[in-house]
C-alpha cells in the first residue's frame, strides 16, 4: 500500500490542485479538485518548482485542448453546493435563520465561513 501525505493546495488560472507526497514513491505529486468525474489533470515534480511547473503546464494544455476543439473547459468548483442533511438540522436551520431575519442560505454560508475561520487559525 502507498503512503501518501497531503502537503497543500497550488492555484493557477482559477483551478486548485492537490500537493502529495509519495513515501513509496520519494515524489511529489497531485490532481486538479473540483472537476467533473470524467475530467482527470495529473502532474508531479521531483520538487515543490517542478511541481508547480507541471501543474501549471498541464493548466494551460488543458485549456490549450479546449480552444482547439472549440468547448468550453471545465471549471473548478462552481459555487453551489449540495448537501443532505437530516430533516430535523433542517428545520433547526430554518428556525435559527429565520430568527435571525436571514435566509437559509444566508445563515448556512455565513455557519460555514465562521467554521472555516476557526479551522484555518
Amino acid at each position: 500500500m502507498e503512503r501518501t501525505n497531503n502537503m497543500g493546495t497550488l492555484n493557477y488560472k482559477g483551478y486548485i490542485g492537490s500537493v502529495n507526497y509519495s513515501v513509496e514513491d520519494d515524489c511529489l505529486y497531485g490532481k486538479v479538485m473540483g472537476l467533473p468525474k470524467n475530467i482527470t489533470i495529473i502532474y508531479e515534480g521531483e520538487s515543490i518548482k517542478d511541481l508547480r511547473t507541471d501543474f501549471e503546464n498541464a493548466i494551460d494544455n488543458y485549456l490549450n485542448n479546449c480552444e482547439e476543439k472549440g468547448i468550453a473547459p471545465q471549471k473548478t468548483y462552481s459555487g453551489h453546493l449540495n448537501v443532505s442533511i437530516p430533516i430535523d438540522l433542517h428545520i433547526k436551520i430554518a428556525t435559527l435563520a429565520m430568527q435571525n431575519g436571514e435566509s437559509i442560505n444566508s445563515f448556512v454560508r455565513n455557519s460555514l465561513e465562521d467554521s472555516v475561520k476557526v479551522q484555518m487559525q
